[in-house]
């Protein structure tokens, strides 16, 4: 293994030049894959429809391209799903991303396209290795076994064709090279079961003896997983379990309110933490500095970037912004145009840009994804970074948690509803309540205008909830797996009131 670790590591670090290449010519790279898109897609039916044989440039494009969302592309996916093609992209899409975005009840069939696979998506695992390789010289990543949590997939067979549809992770996993194979755990078939109590237990058990040095997957599914491990092996931590441990690439949620239970997990200076940004539609974004979490936002995907200020969201004809236009520490709501056939496409993120030499960002949020019930505008950058310092006086560690808007009532002014699932309670829930609302306040001016002598908003409701309560609510909606998330902020009570719901009938849930 010693050899073959030697020879990946060299060809990791060789694409990093690549990698420095757009770095260094930023727009040059955007404007070459703005260009090739148009050209792809200029015979589709879709091309066709907003003459993309005569598009030059980006301002055409922006004057006839509407922008979209799902909704608006649902009708064209559809058909793409009933087996016809060449509508959104000139190449055949056999493959779809299944995706809730958050925990709503519609799903979201995302197309994917062989060449977003191979020139994103695959691309984009290769680029987290070559990062991690360059930034660490001496690793040993493979010498031993990656240990990926995919998510699960189905055929479905039309007009005697086999179209596909799953998880984003488990789409890759499927069509992973071979010399993946020989790298990775566990196998395939494990990686892609559906059922996902069964499949935790059937991973822990398969992977315990294995030489794992890396894994990757989304933090609270890795959680359950790793715990799971502990308990069959009565170990009390995995570098007992996995002495090559040495990285977790992690993406899908923010990893601030995991951090100490994975350092409590894996208690090794030598242990690194590597994020990357990815969704159904696209890889975006990998941390290339070891000392940031700030992500580099990856240009040669082929996907092509445009930038909505939020003041111009829900303007009739807003004015997007191209990258030679961005601004450091505003937030944008990020546009695609992409090589599965997304065109001017909302994702539904919010970002801001950290640096502009090269382009690096951090994700700020989700536009659907905010508290904005009396004019707070609380996005979840200010709600993880105030839970953040919360804990941090109150010595205690979040697993989960979800916040929405209570609203007016007889003579009660609003509040917000805060259900958090702790798994090491602060002494004082009072206390707690107090210090997340100064945070709070600290971080956004117009909540804090809003909670000036309760005039408007009235102190935080903080309820702590069993443990397992997210986990119990995510399955009653048949939504457990990597790809649904808890939704941490909503404008509405939907989510809040059903998690209550759920508690009361059990008559266990926790009023402090």
């Amino acid at each position: 293994m010693a050899l073959i670790n030697s020879v990946l590591s060299w060809l990791m670090k060789k694409r990093f030049h690549q990698i420095e290449l757009f770095m260094k010519y930023p727009y040059e790279v955007q404007s070459e894959c703005f260009k090739k898109l148009i050209y792809s897609a200029k015979d589709t039916e879709w091309g066709k429809k907003y003459d993309y044989k005569t598009i030059t440039n980006l301002e055409k494009f922006k004057e006839r391209v509407p922008l979209n969302d799902y909704d608006s592309l649902k009708p064209y996916i559809d058909r793409l799903r009933k087996g016809e093609q060449n509508i959104l992209w000139n190449t055949d899409i056999k493959w779809f991303a299944k995706s809730s975005g958050t925990t709503s009840n519609k799903s979201k069939f995302i197309p994917v396209s062989t060449e977003s696979l191979e020139e994103c998506h695959f691309k984009a695992g290769r680029d987290l290795l070559s990062i991690y390789c360059n930034n660490n010289p001496n690793t040993f990543l493979f010498d031993g076994r990656g240990l990926i949590m995919g998510g699960s997939h189905n055929i479905s067979e039309i007009n005697n064709k086999e179209y596909y549809v799953g998880d984003l992770s488990a789409i890759i996993i499927q069509n992973l090279p071979l010399w993946v194979e020989f790298i990775r755990v566990p196998k395939r078939k494990l990686a892609l079961l559906d059922e996902w109590e069964s499949k935790i237990e059937q991973m822990a058990h398969a992977t315990i003896s294995r030489n794992v040095t890396n894994i990757s997957g989304v933090p609270s599914w890795m959680l359950l997983l790793l715990k799971r491990i502990l308990e069959i092996t009565g170990k009390s931590n995995l570098m007992e379990v996995w002495p090559n441990l040495e990285v977790f690439f992690h993406g899908g949620v923010n990893f601030g309110p995991y951090r100490e239970q994975f350092h409590n997990l894996i208690p090794s200076d030598k242990m690194n933490y590597m994020e990357n940004y990815n969704a159904s539609e696209g890889f975006f974004g990998i941390q290339d500095k070891s000392d940031s979490d700030e992500l580099l936002l990856m240009l040669d995907y082929g996907v092509f970037y445009e930038f909505l200020p939020l003041d111009q969201l829900n303007k009739e004809n807003p004015d997007t912004l191209a990258l030679d236009e961005v601004e450091l520490n505003t937030n944008y709501a990020i546009i695609i145009s992409t090589n599965a056939g997304l065109w001017r496409y909302l994702i539904g993120d919010t970002i801001i840009f950290t640096s502009l030499d090269p382009f690096r960002i951090k994700i700020t949020g989700r536009t659907k994804n905010f508290i904005n019930s009396v004019g707070e505008e609380l996005i979840i950058d200010n709600a993880e970074k105030a839970l953040a310092i919360a804990c941090e006086k109150c010595k205690a560690v979040i697993n989960e948690y979800t916040a929405a808007p209570v609203y007016f009532k007889d003579n009660e002014n609003a509040a917000h509803e805060w259900l958090i699932e702790f798994e090491k309670l602060p002494e004082n829930l009072d206390f707690f309540t107090e210090t997340l609302d100064n945070a709070l306040k600290s971080l956004n001016s117009d909540y804090e205008a809003k909670r000036y002598h309760s005039m408007v908003l009235r102190e935080p409701i903080v309820k702590a909830v069993p443990r397992d309560t997210f986990y119990n609510w995510l399955k009653k909606k048949g939504k457990l797996g990597g790809q649904n998330k808890v939704p941490r902020l909503s404008n509405d009570r939907k989510h809040i009131d059903e998690i209550l719901k759920i508690n009361e009938k059990k008559s266990n849930i926790i009023f402090n």
